[in-house]
This record gives structure tokens, C-alpha cells and sequence, in this order.
């Protein structure tokens, strides 16, 4: 490896990861007039909210769409000129494919609408005994007739569950949720992070469905999910395209492997990178990767889980809260998608996608989303006939089924997946386009005993004033939750200039 002999000259903020948290921390800083440098290690930016063209059509490969149980991505967007692209999905819901309650075949039902997070309202509903049967919604309504106090407050979210409604509801009900929005068992989530306010809620209603029946009740009309017209690589584009426009420096294929304060209290980066190939030069020499310094008055790390705990480690070896060893192992993930000619899709025979329960025969993937029978503007994109539709790989704790698989044995299962799980053949010869996307690193914030360990970190964090942390690891999952992170490790960054 190359090693450059010149640092480069010192910027004042250095922001490490280009995913939505760094960009928008970046954006924050550089509007303030600050020197911004984002170094990025792959070779594009966005993070979870990626892109990719497949047939014509621009396509979300990561989230495609966000939370609204807050302002923060509305008002970001309003502030980047995308409000006025904000649209509702179809409100049609999503189904559940689950294994058979008799018989050998799997079944696919609509999700219960009462519900939160799988755990129904009404245990007896027609929508709740059809995914569980007249057996176990009995056993789950006989949660209404156990005393509270028999559990008292509990910490686990499958454990409360599975004690309070039974285990049907936690395997059949709740965990496709949990496996399909946190990569998570449910049994590895914190009830207070993933349903804020149900144990309270228990405590009033005296039972868990009369607690998701109260915060059904309490939530403000329209709370669910948005996105925006064209897709919500859109987000991206719009920041790139305000951090350049107030001088940020971005550096695609730079991966920060170093951190280290200096003595006049500025840091230096040690990134590695790939040169740009010059005429002059041999293939192999222009491939062959440089080290660079980079100095920086401040560093703000909105890196994945692992990246950015490595350099704290590195930054402040006497943190034992940075130590990777304490904190939650990270999940991977697949996204595969699809582009069909399948006219027969024009029904949304499942909704605009399909949750799937774990052991689920004859399929391997663990959730479906029907993008065009989701959001009406891919659809109308796409024209009559044609669909876009995703499949996700990967559950926590268990070897991707997709990670062995090359890309046309990938796309051969994502089909027989798809089919299965739509209930409609669908063939090679249906087939225009398709493309597979991995996640790794994807460290849920539910999992128990992460807000304890965030608590800490965030605690020493506090002390610092020249360095900050942000990320999904951190504030949460969604961008609901990672905007207004990142904009508040911005604001401490930017305390240190004003009151230098």
C-alpha cells in the first residue's frame, strides 16, 4: 500500500459515512459555513436508502418509504423542496404467509388490521382465528381474563407476548413483524423501545389486546408510512446536492481505518482508497490502494455499528462503552428484486406485500413487498403489465440462504419465492430485469439491553466536544428515527465553533 506523505489541510468538521445520518449532519455543519469532508468507503452514497435502474425505472433498493409517528422527515423534505412529493402507499395492507394449521401446504392471510406489531386487539376476530386458528384465539383471549400483576412489567417483548396471548401469536402473528422490520427474534427485543407506552398501557387496560386496543385508540390519524414520488432515493440526491452546493467535500471509496487525537486536540483519519487510474500507469499500480491522513478539527461518525465503534475504541481506548464486544451482533440482509411482465399482478393478489413466518414450507425468503401494488406512482412508471416486486433474505442468527447462491440461482429461488408467496405462476420467460443488493451490519437498536448501552455511550459522548456519534445503531431504526439523531450530534458539533 501506498502511503501519502502530505496530510491534507485541516477541515473543520470530518464526517465519516455518507448513509443519511452523515449527510445530514454534514448538510447541518456546511450550512452553518463550517469546512465539511464526508469520507465514504463505498462507492456511493445514501446507505439503506439505495437505488438502482432495472428496466427503465429508478428503484429503491433499501427503504422506500418512512415513518410518520414524527415531523422530521416531512420537515427535512419540505426544507430540501420534496414536500410537495410526498404520497400514502395503497392502503391495502399487508398479508401473512404462515404454515399450515392442517394439512402440508402453507397459507397466506391478510394481516389483522387491529393490531400492533402482530398482537391483535380482538384475539377472536375473523382475520386473527383465520392465521391462528379457533384454538389459539381462544388461549389469546384469555389474556383478557389473567390479573396483570400474574406478570407485571416485563422487559422482553417476545416473552411478553408469548406468556400473556400464547404461542401461536408470538410465532404466527408477531415475530414475521419483528424478523421482517428490526432482522430480529422478538425474544431479542425491548418491549419499551419497540412499543413505546404498552406497558403502561397493560397496567390501565388490565390486559395486552386491551393495551394494543388504547394505543390504536391514542395515535393520530394518518400515523403509518409515506414516501415520495420517484422513489426515496430521491432523499439522497436532494442532499448531495445541498452539501456540494455549500462546499462539503465528498470522498466516495475512502475507508477510515484510523483515528487518533493530536496534540494540539484536532484528529487525524487515516483512510485507504482507490486512485483514480491515470493513462501513464499500469492496471495493477492504479488499483493499488493509497493511505491518506486526513486532519480535522472535528469528527462526527455515522458509520454502521462496527465501523464506527472500531475508531472510538481506537479514539478513546479507556471506553469500555466502545468496546464491540458488549454490543449486539449485526444481522445481513438481501434485498432481491425483480421486474416482471406479469399482467395476472395487476389484482394485488396479497396486498402490497407479504410478511413470512420462520419454517414457513416451501418458502426460503422472509418478506415480499409488491412495490408497484404499493405506490401508485411505480405503478403508473411501469405501465399495465409490468411489476416491480422485493424479496428479502436473512434472518437473525441464521446463514443467509441467498449468501451461497450465485446471481441466477438467486433469481431462480426469488422467483419460485415470489410465486409461492403471490399465489400466481411466474416464469423466467416473465422475467425483464432484476438485481441483488446486501446489507450487512444491520445492528437493531431494539435488541435488549442496546438502550442501556447506548445510554452509556452517549454519556461519555457528552463529554466530548470535538466528537460525535450517529447512526440507526444509535438513535434507532428508520429515518424517522436517524434524521433527528444525526441533526442533534450536528448541533453539538456545531456548539464547539460557536463558543470557540
Amino acid at each position: 500500500m501506498n502511503a501519502e506523505q502530505n496530510p491534507a489541510p485541516t477541515v473543520d468538521v470530518a464526517v465519516v459515512g455518507a448513509g443519511i445520518a452523515g449527510l445530514v449532519a454534514a448538510r447541518a455543519c456546511a450550512r452553518l459555513g463550517l469546512s465539511v469532508l464526508i469520507l465514504e468507503a463505498s462507492d456511493a452514497a445514501g446507505g439503506c436508502v439505495g437505488r438502482t435502474e432495472l428496466a427503465g425505472l429508478s428503484l429503491d433498493t433499501g427503504a422506500e418509504g418512512f415513518a410518520t409517528r414524527n415531523d422530521s422527515v416531512a420537515a427535512l423534505l419540505d426544507e430540501l423542496g420534496l414536500g410537495g412529493d410526498i404520497v400514502d402507499p395503497n392502503p391495502a395492507g399487508a398479508w401473512l404467509r404462515l404454515p399450515p394449521l392442517t394439512g402440508t401446504d402453507a397459507i397466506t392471510v391478510p394481516m389483522p388490521k387491529l393490531s400492533l406489531l402482530g398482537i391483535p386487539s380482538s384475539p377472536l376476530a375473523d382475520d386473527v382465528r383465520a392465521a391462528i386458528g379457533w384454538k389459539n384465539s381462544i388461549r389469546a383471549y384469555s389474556d383478557r381474563l389473567r390479573p396483570v400483576l400474574t406478570i407485571g412489567t416485563e422487559k422482553n417483548f417476545g416473552k411478553l407476548v408469548e406468556q400473556r396471548m400464547g404461542k401461536a401469536v408470538l410465532d404466527r402473528l408477531v415475530s414475521p413483524i419483528s424478523s421482517g422490520v428490526y432482522s430480529a427474534d422478538a425474544h431479542d427485543l425491548e418491549v419499551d423501545v419497540v412499543a413505546p407506552g404498552l406497558n403502561a398501557a397493560l397496567t390501565r387496560a388490565g390486559s395486552l389486546s386491551g393495551a394494543v386496543a388504547l394505543l390504536k385508540g391514542d395515535a393520530k390519524p394518518g400515523a403509518g408510512v409515506r414516501g415520495i414520488r420517484g422513489g426515496m432515493h430521491r432523499l439522497v440526491d436532494a442532499l448531495l446536492a445541498e452539501t456540494a452546493h455549500f462546499d462539503a467535500e465528498l470522498h466516495l471509496g475512502s475507508r477510515v481505518t484510523g483515528l487518533r487525537e493530536n496534540a494540539d486536540g484536532s484528529w487525524a483519519l487515516t483512510a485507504t482508497e482507490l486512485p483514480a487510474p491515470e493513462p501513464a500507469v499500469t492496471e495493477a499500480a492504479a488499483t493499488e490502494p493509497i493511505e491518506r491522513v486526513f486532519t480535522a478539527r472535528t469528527v462526527i461518525l455515522a458509520a454502521p455499528a462496527t465501523v464506527s465503534l472500531g475508531l472510538l475504541a481506537e479514539a478513546r481506548p479507556a471506553w469500555s462503552e466502545a468496546s464491540d464486544s458488549e454490543w449486539a451482533s449485526g444481522s445481513a440482509v438481501e434485498i432481491v428484486t425483480l421486474v416482471l411482465d406479469a399482467p395476472a399482478l395487476d389484482a394485488a393478489p396479497r396486498g402490497t406485500g407479504v410478511l413470512v413466518a420462520a419454517d414457513t414450507p416451501g418458502t426460503t425468503a422472509k418478506a415480499l413487498t409488491h412495490s408497484t401494488a404499493k405506490w401508485a406512482w411505480l405503478a403508473e412508471a411501469a405501465g399495465p403489465g409490468r411489476h416491480v416486486v422485493r424479496l428479502s433474505y436473512g434472518r437473525l442468527g441464521q446463514e443467509s440462504p441467498s449468501a451461497a447462491l450465485d446471481d441466477a440461482e438467486l433469481t431462480a429461488l426469488a422467483l419460485r419465492d415470489a410465486s409461492a408467496i403471490l399465489g400466481v405462476p411466474l416464469t423466467a420467460s416473465q422475467l425483464v430485469d432484476s438485481a441483488r443488493t446486501p446489507w450487512r451490519d444491520a445492528l437493531s437498536h431494539a435488541a435488549i439491553g442496546q438502550r442501556e448501552r447506548v445510554t452509556a455511550l452517549r454519556t461519555r459522548l457528552e463529554e466530548e466536544t470535538t466528537l460525535a456519534a450517529t447512526g440507526s445503531w444509535l438513535g434507532g431504526t428508520g429515518l424517522a428515527s436517524v434524521i433527528p439523531d444525526a441533526t442533534a450530534a450536528a448541533s453539538g458539533i456545531r456548539r464547539h465553533f460557536v463558543h470557540l
